[in-house]
């Protein structure tokens, strides 16, 4: 047998070696982000030593972009089987059944995973700027579902709708879990429902009341703007790529004096976390006050809070923030999270009892709710030149009236 003869298989083994490498280094990312992923782990994983891995990887950057390329060709692969769908409601229903029969293959061990892309810009370059491009691309090809590219006017519109889907899917890894494989199918119409038809009764009207907050003391303090300005640079790099070194640059301080006012940088992640939850819960206790019925409470609570993600006070710190935060307290974090949802869905059941709001899933509704709002911290950074009082109508109203609304 020649050589000629020989290349193809080498090929094949070659890429079948490269292809388990990237699937294990993509599960290790999702736990750890960029800056807690190693070779040494990701060798381990897959029976290598370290200089094996470096034979198909040479760096653990190209590694970590390898991964992020890879889960973004899965959803381009999708969203390709999608698109030829009649109707955009048809699409979009084909997209979710594809994602949820992905999910529950890589459940079931049948499938690589996909990358939480909350990490990329923990990458640096180049490898920052391949996978933001790609990622744009793939981000154009889902955006297609809600506009056509004729009407430039729409695509703002279309942006926020985009983005407030795919945040749909990457937050559904937290929940999903939660569910029986068996119940996918279910879970889809469940999910397609509230994207097309929204919370809304037929004939509702988007007229959220202003909701004032009552002050949380520490508004206006040197405390709110070292807890801003953390909170801007892990959504921005991760919570790996947020570094000591980084955040007291931010705020113009000394390591030494970072380590004053914080015994670590988990204590600032923490209290970042705990901020941002006692705002969302200070919202929904304002919206529960509002005289009216659910429909103008939840509305108010949602416009409120994509309010908040845009003023001189936000951003909101990121729950993908989580995949990334120590396991010793991760689970707190998680259970104030869940608690939170269950307010919404506490609302929305409430509201459905009372004629005021559609008959949807209350639980998988609030978890949506809160992906969408949580989401609102990138907005400016999907919806170019966005104006902050057009906000809310631009990107919650979609989510609690419908997608295809209008």
């Amino acid at each position: 047998m020649d050589d000629a003869s020989l290349a193809p298989v080498s090929t094949l083994r070659f890429a079948k070696k490269r292809d388990a490498i990237v699937a294990a280094a993509t599960h290790i990312l999702n736990l750890r982000g960029v800056k807690g992923m190693t070779l040494a782990d990701v060798a381990a994983s897959v029976g290598l030593i370290t200089t094996s891995v470096t034979y198909y990887f040479k760096k653990k950057e190209d590694l970590a972009a390898a991964c992020f390329l890879a889960g973004i060709a899965q959803f381009e692969a999708m969203i390709d089987a999608a698109l030829p769908a009649k109707t955009p409601e048809t699409r979009l229903l084909r997209f979710l059944d594809l994602y949820l029969e992905a999910k529950a293959a890589i459940r079931l061990g049948e499938r690589p995973p996909i990358p939480i892309f909350s990490d990329v810009r923990a990458l640096n370059a180049p490898h920052l700027q391949s996978v933001s491009a790609a990622y744009a691309d793939m981000f154009r090809k889902v955006r297609r579902l809600f506009w056509d590219g004729l009407d430039p006017a729409g695509r703002q519109s279309a942006n926020a709708k985009t983005h407030m889907l795919m945040e749909q899917l990457y937050w559904a890894v937290v929940w999903l879990p939660r569910y029986e494989i068996e119940d996918y199918l279910r879970i889809r119409d469940r999910l397609a429902d509230i994207l097309i038809h929204g919370l809304a009764p037929e004939g509702a009207a988007w007229r959220p009341s202003p909701l004032p907050l009552e002050p949380d003391g520490i508004e206006g303090t040197a405390q709110e703007t070292f807890l801003v300005a953390a909170t801007r640079l892990i959504n921005l790099r991760g919570y790996r790529g947020a570094s000591v070194e980084k955040i007291s640059a931010e705020l113009n301080v000394t390591k030494g004096s970072f380590y004053h006012h914080n015994e670590a940088k988990d204590d600032l992640v923490l209290s970042c976390f705990e901020r941002t939850f006692d705002v969302v819960r200070r919202v929904q206790s304002a919206a529960m006050r509002v005289e009216g019925d659910q429909w103008l409470r939840l509305s108010s609570a949602a416009a409120r809070l994509v309010d908040y993600q845009l003023s001189e006070h936000g951003p909101l710190l990121r729950t993908s923030a989580l995949s990334a935060l120590p396991s010793s307290i991760r689970p707190q974090v998680v259970d104030q999270q869940n608690r939170l949802s269950d307010r919404f869905a506490a609302m929305i059941s409430d509201g459905i009892a009372e004629g005021s709001l559609r008959r949807v899933d209350p639980v998988i509704a609030a978890q949506m709710l809160n992906a969408t709002l949580n989401a609102a911290a990138e907005l400016e950074f999907w919806v170019r030149g966005v104006e902050p009082a057009a906000a809310p109508s631009l990107y919650a109203r979609p989510m609690l009236m419908g997608v295809f609304s209008g």
